[in-house]
This record gives structure tokens, sequence and C-alpha cells, in this order.
């Protein structure tokens, strides 16, 4: 069975859980039904008291979960706005809708090179079913919080440190998914996860720089190199050039000159022809 199978077999698990979950069995037994008339029956006895204890009112961002005798009313999550429930036998809870974030604390974690790393990160996910949110989990905040922290070593676990380093798109993306797909069961969206900081051991980041420096003077020594090469061979020619045309060794004579006398400085120059000092040369 592939992963795509799996899923779906899940999804309609879910589906049928969340179904049996919102519209349950109608008959709640003889003592559920005295009950309930029995509450009616003060509600309108002690009216128009009893009305601001029927009338509740949930916000925008929340919805009701209504427990009737212990069991979920029929049509889920209630909300936003008014509803009514009856005293005595009615209980509900609020459940927050809006997105929810926290921090992923430190974790130390062993790469899979054997380097030890210290990763934090930040989780974005909301309550996208209420109802699975307050009947499947007892507390489905604190369990998304733990669940990050161990699907963020069991992660990093799997990767080695050059990776952690330069895939964390990758790896972040890779925990939203895991995470989504293990709260979904809690009525959970995981929206977004981020990996914050990498902090690696002092020792570790002392070797790196080192290495680094190293071959940062490697490389600068070769470019140096690859320059007094390209020079000497611009020499060479421009000796050849010259060689050609003692005019062109004349008026670079000049030309030198000329760069050093405009200079500040307190030496005379006397210009000599070339022609005479080679004349010099002969003899």
């Amino acid at each position: 069975m592939d992963a795509s199978q799996d899923s779906k077999i899940r999804a309609e698990r879910r589906r049928q859980h969340q179904a049996a979950l919102e519209n349950p069995e109608s008959d709640v037994g003889l003592c559920g039904w005295f009950l309930m008339i029995l509450s009616i029956l003060l509600v309108i006895v002690t009216l128009p008291l009893s009305i601001w204890m029927c009338i509740k009112i949930v916000k925008e961002y929340e919805r009701a979960i209504i427990f009737r005798l212990g069991r979920i009313l029929k049509g889920g999550a209630k909300g936003p706005g008014l509803f009514f429930i009856l005293p005595c036998t009615d209980s509900f809870i609020n459940v927050d809708m809006r997105t929810i974030t926290f921090d992923i604390p430190p974790q130390e974690v062993l790469t899979k090179d054997s380097v030890t790393v210290s990763v934090d990160g930040v989780v974005y996910y909301r309550v996208q079913n209420a109802t699975l949110a307050v009947a499947n989990i007892t507390n489905a905040d604190a369990a998304t919080r733990l669940l990050a922290q161990t699907t963020l070593r069991n992660v990093l676990g799997t990767k080695n440190l050059s990776e952690i380093l330069s895939d964390r798109e990758e790896i972040a993306h890779s925990m939203q998914s895991t995470l989504d797909d293990a709260t979904d069961d809690w009525g959970i969206k995981v929206e977004r996860v981020e990996i914050k900081d990498t902090k690696l051991p002092l020792q570790l980041q002392r070797a790196m720089a080192a290495e680094a420096e190293a071959s940062r003077e490697a490389r600068a020594k070769v470019i140096a190199a690859e320059g007094e090469m390209n020079a000497s061979r611009a020499l060479k020619e421009a000796s050849m050039v010259i060689a050609e045309s003692p005019s062109g060794l004349q008026l670079r004579y000049l030309q030198t000159l000329n760069t050093i006398a405009a200079e500040k400085n307190s030496t005379i120059i006397f210009p000599l022809p070339i022609d005479m000092i080679q004349a010099f040369m002969k003899h």
C-alpha cells in the first residue's frame, strides 16, 4: 500500500469519526429525557430571569462545543453569535480559531555526521475543526508544542551539518508536512514552520573559521600568481614591440621621465638620448 492510498484511508476514517461526533445518536434514554424536560420547565417557571442563563455569545473568532448530558450536541460547533443552552443539562467549551504561534525551545541535536548543534524554530498553527480539538485530545496546544520539539529532533537527526546550514527551507517544509499529518486527527492545521537559529559549538566555529580563512588565502595566492603570469606575458609582448622600433623606446623613455617629474621632489634629471647610451654600450 503506497503513501497516497494510506493517506486516503486515514482521511476517510477521520471524516467518519468527525461525522459520528457531530451527529451522535439522539436517544439519551428515559432518564435523560426526564432531566431535559425538568430543565425546560425550570426555565419556563423562572422566566424572564432564566433567559440570561440560556443565552450565550461567542465572538467571531470562537466556536462553542455544546455538551448535553455529557454528549456533543448534534450539529457540531456553534457560533459565532448567539446560541441557547439548557441550564443544568448543558455545558459548553469555547475554542479559539485564530492562528497561534509558539517558539520551539533550542534542541540539542546530534546530526547524521556526529556533530552536536542547537536549533530552535517557530510554529504557526490554528484549530481547523473545533469538535475534534475538544473530543480527541485533552490539550491540543500542549500536545502540538511537544510534538513540534520531537519532530524537530527527528528531522534534523537525518541531516548532515552542511544540509542543516544550507537547506533550512526544505527542513521547515518537511517539519510542516509531518506535523500537519500528525495533528490532523486533533483538528489542528499547521500552517507554517520556520527554523530560527542554528548554534554551533565554539570549537567547531573556530575550526570552520580557520578552514574558511585558509581557503581564502589559497584562492588569493592563486589569483596573485595568475596576475603575475599575465603581467609578465604583457611585459614580454611590450618589450618585443619596443625592440622592433627604436623611436618607440625613446618615447617610452621620455614618458617615464615625465611621470617622475610630475612628482614633487628635488631630484634633477638629465635626459640622455638613447642613441648615445647605445654607443657607449657598444664600446
